[in-house]
Parts: structure tokens; C-alpha cells; sequence
């Protein structure tokens, strides 16, 4: 069954990128207007007035300074923990099904039919596991029916027997029959062996 792909890969990533920049322009222009701000510079002058009359220590004349810094390592964290999330999200969506495919891919490559690619996300790595998939089962259909033609090769192969032993032949005609049996018997047994080297997919296995 086909799925219905709502989003893609591209508006994924596009909204990943965006979330990291929304989140580090948010705690950047919050930097700048408190680095900015008149608020920040009234406190810092009145501080240095109050330093220069001893009325207070160095450490309390730049607290303001201090704050701003915790603040400032506070967002720098919040930017950092959204980044975390972006791409544990970037791993659980892109990542993850990606693998699962190459792992799977490798496996089909290997001989082994049976496996199918399951991705649960609608983008283009849900397509590409269909297509992983159409294209095992179309192997597996041509695979049935090389087995089919090498069923028909042997009985062809033992009817051309009897007919050799029938009396009425002439020797030509043997050796004819003879050639053909030889060359088709080499191909039925090569085929044979390249089946075999495949695991194909079987219902209730």
C-alpha cells in the first residue's frame, strides 16, 4: 500500500535550521538590549559614583555587570538545550530511518529477500523504503520464475531422455538431442545455483 507523503525531507531540515536560528537570534538580541540599555548604564555610573566615595566595595559596584554575565550563560544553555533537541529530532527523523535502510539494503544486496524497509515517517526516505521494497518483490517475482523455468528445464530435459531411447532415431538425431540436453542441463544447473544463493520472502514465515 502507498503512503500519502505530507511532508518532505527538505521542509524537515528547513524547519530544523530555523528553530536553531529563532532560538539564537531570540538570546542574541536579548544580549544586546541589556548590554544596551540606559537602565544598565545609570546603575553601572551610580555604582562608580558610589565606588569613588567609598560607599561601596569593587565586587557590589559590578554586580549589574555580574547578573548580566549569569544572565547571559543562562541563555547561551537555553540555545544549547534547544540545539539538543534539534538534533535528537534530526536523528529520531533523518538519521535513524536512514540506517535502517542501508542496513536493509545491504542485506537484500547480500541474497536475503525476505527483508523490507519499514519507515514510519512521510517524507522522501518513506518513498525511497517503498521503492526498496517494489524493487525486492519485482526480484523475488523473477526470481519464481527462474525457479518455474528451471522446474520446466527438467522435465524437458527428461522427456528429451525418453525420446532418445525411442528405436526409430538415427543417430544424428541423438547426437543432436545429446548436444542440446548437455547445453541446457549446464544452464538449468548454473541458474539452480544462483537461486539458491537468494532467501526469498515466504507468507507466515
Amino acid at each position: 500500500m502507498k503512503l500519502v507523503y505530507r511532508g518532505s525531507l527538505q521542509r524537515t531540515m528547513i524547519i530544523y535550521f530555523v528553530l536553531i536560528g529563532f532560538a539564537s537570534s531570540l538570546v542574541g538580541i536579548e544580549f544586546i538590549l541589556d548590554t544596551h540599555s540606559q537602565e544598565l548604564r545609570d546603575v553601572l555610573l551610580q555604582n562608580f559614583e558610589r565606588l569613588s566615595r567609598n560607599e561601596i566595595q569593587v565586587d557590589e559596584a559590578f554586580q549589574p555587570v555580574r547578573s548580566l554575565r549569569n544572565k547571559a550563560i543562562l541563555m547561551v544553555c537555553i540555545v544549547m538545550i534547544v540545539v539538543a533537541i534539534v538534533l535528537m529530532m534530526f536523528i529520531k527523523k533523518i538519521t535513524e530511518p536512514l540506517q535502517h535502510m542501508i542496513e536493509t539494503a545491504r542485506k537484500i544486496s547480500a541474497g536475503d529477500l525476505s527483508r523490507t524497509v519499514a519507515i514510519s515517517t512521510q517524507n522522501e526516505l518513506s518513498e525511497l523504503g517503498n521503492v526498496i521494497n517494489d524493487l525486492t518483490s519485482n526480484l523475488q517475482e523473477l526470481l519464481l520464475l527462474s525457479q518455474d523455468v528451471c522446474t520446466a528445464g527438467r522435465h524437458f530435459i527428461a522427456e528429451v531422455e525418453e525420446i532418445r531411447r525411442h528405436p526409430g532415431m538415427d543417430a544424428a538425431d541423438v547426437e543432436r538431442l545429446e548436444a542440446g540436453q548437455e547445453a541446457l542441463g549446464k544452464k538449468v544447473k548454473m541458474l539452480g545455483k544462483i537461486i539458491q544463493g537468494f532467501e526469498v520472502f515466504r507468507i507466515g514465515k
